[in-house]
């Protein structure tokens, strides 16, 4: 499925608030050392949510919409992963702990 322009706007955006870069590319859309962040549509939450399993450190899916971001919600009710809006804001907290590099 090609990429629609308001994931592309979503992750572009939170990629450049958090200092990071976007990967258009498989795997994951944002990562940072101790975060990793998944952008998905109002179609595309669950399959979000599959891509984050196995992920270490916070994890969180930004809908690229209000939609998205109540089904993001209801998906991941009781799970470890966040959510954020399409601003980077965090609407709900991932309890995953942060990993920290001791190097």
């Amino acid at each position: 499925m090609p990429e629609s322009k308001e994931h592309k706007t979503t992750a572009t955006r939170i990629a450049k608030l958090m200092g990071a870069e976007y990967n258009p590319r498989k795997g994951a859309d944002i990562r940072m050392p101790g975060c990793t962040v998944e952008v998905e549509t109002p179609d595309t939450v669950s399959a979000g949510v599959k891509q984050l399993q196995g992920r270490r450190g916070e994890v969180y899916i930004a809908g690229t919409n209000q939609e998205a971001v109540v089904k993001a919600l209801k998906r991941t009710e009781n799970t470890t992963i966040g959510v954020m809006d399409s601003w980077g804001n965090i609407v709900k907290p991932s309890s995953r702990g942060v990993l920290i590099d001791d190097a």
